[in-house]
């Protein structure tokens, strides 16, 4: 039977530039791969086609010679033979690992990226102050978690002795096993990829190496940290195996809540009640900043309820910078209570002096507006 020709088989025209052949490839490889196709022998018939194919056109010279002599280049001898190891599949594993990587994840990088037995990353929750976020902190923490091993010195085995070469994996920490068309590897049962086992392991950590402890850690805060920051102690998480990297440790952060204050990236909100006196007429007031200072307010005449002020550098600490954000204070104008006699006299006599003038704009602007709705609905 004639094979068929190698860019029908991929779908492209003879001038197709690497790109369009790496990408025709790709697709097809994927949709015949046997893994996707159990127990299909077309498909993988067609998927080793595909990956023939591919051989040829993806390599300059053997595209040269199969464009100037088709496929008898590739009989007899004609291009070193390279026909034969076609037929066999072990050249056509060559260019794969880009679809491994695609259909699998990165089986190929897997090798070179293991860390065998690296130690546990530990998540430690930490809540603090609004004034410790404003100022920074330095403290203590307590982390229960795993250290080496006082007994062996982390090398998991008794006395003098030593680990030993694992023979089932050849000290390698991985097995290859052949599944079907292909060979997968994975980590070694027997050593847990570590490459070597414990013949005599110690008494103290049952031959892993570490033993459970709890870990007093000093922990810097920096100054204007947000709430959910992550700070990460490297090489504080749990112990490796046996000797292996120890993990990390990270610190999440969140800020309770503040009875004055509230928060807004770098800038401080706080609203705060003043006089019916201090609106109309103006004066000054005190008021609280998250440094624990008083910062002085000018309040001009006639401010109104819900007023807000700006007062610069008076808000919370820019992390890894000098600088502060903005406190932002809203005014809550008090209705007084409790007036005696005397006092309630002179609100009256106020607000007869002051009858049909407007020093009341926003109420009397609202009832011009009721005046006027209830005339349309008149008419």
């Amino acid at each position: 039977m004639a094979k068929e020709d190698y860019y029908q088989l991929l779908g492209l025209e003879r001038g197709a530039d690497d790109a369009e052949i790496k990408k025709a490839y790709r697709k097809l490889a994927m949709k015949y791969h046997p893994d996707r196709n159990p127990g299909d022998e077309a498909a993988e018939l067609k998927f080793k086609a595909v990956n023939e194919a591919y051989e040829v056109l993806k390599d300059g010279d053997k595209r040269a010679a199969y464009d100037r002599f088709g496929h008898a280049a590739f009989e007899q001898g004609g291009m070193g033979g390279g026909g034969g190891g076609f037929a066999g599949g072990g050249a056509g594993f060559e260019g794969f690992g880009d679809i491994f990587e695609e259909m699998f994840g990165g089986f190929g990088a897997a090798r070179g990226q293991q860390q065998s037995g690296r130690g546990s990353d530990i998540r430690y929750n930490m809540t603090i102050t609004l004034e410790d976020a404003f100022r920074g902190l330095q403290t203590k923490i307590r982390v229960p978690t795993s250290v080496p091993c006082a007994s062996c010195s982390g090398s998991g085995a008794e006395g003098g002795s030593k680990p030993v070469t694992c023979t089932t994996c050849g000290g390698h920490g991985r097995v290859r096993s052949q599944s079907g068309f292909f060979t997968v590897e994975r980590t070694c049962p027997s050593c847990d990829g570590q490459g070597k086992v414990i013949k005599d392991p110690c008494r103290a950590c049952g031959g892993s190496g570490r033993v459970h402890k709890e870990k007093t850690l000093s922990v810097n805060i920096p100054a204007g940290v947000e709430d959910g920051t992550r700070i990460r102690l490297t090489g504080e998480g749990e112990a490796g195996l046996r000797g292996a990297p120890a993990g990390d440790l990270y610190i999440f952060l969140s800020l309770e809540p503040h009875r004055l204050f509230r928060r807004e990236g770098a800038n401080i909100h706080c609203r705060v009640p003043i006089a019916m006196t201090t609106a109309a007429l103006g004066g000054s007031i005190e008021v609280p900043t998250v440094d624990g200072a008083l910062a002085r307010l000018n309040v001009p005449e006639g401010t109104q309820p819900g007023q807000q002020f700006r007062l610069k550098g008076k808000g919370m600490s820019v992390l890894r910078s000098a600088a502060r954000g903005d406190m932002f204070v809203r005014v809550d104008v008090e209705t007084p209570v409790k007036l005696n006699k005397k006092q309630k006299d002179l609100l009256k006599e106020f607000a007869n002096a002051t009858s049909g003038e407007t020093h009341s704009p926003q109420s009397h602007g609202f009832f011009d507006k009721v005046k006027d709705l209830w005339e349309d609905l008149k008419d």
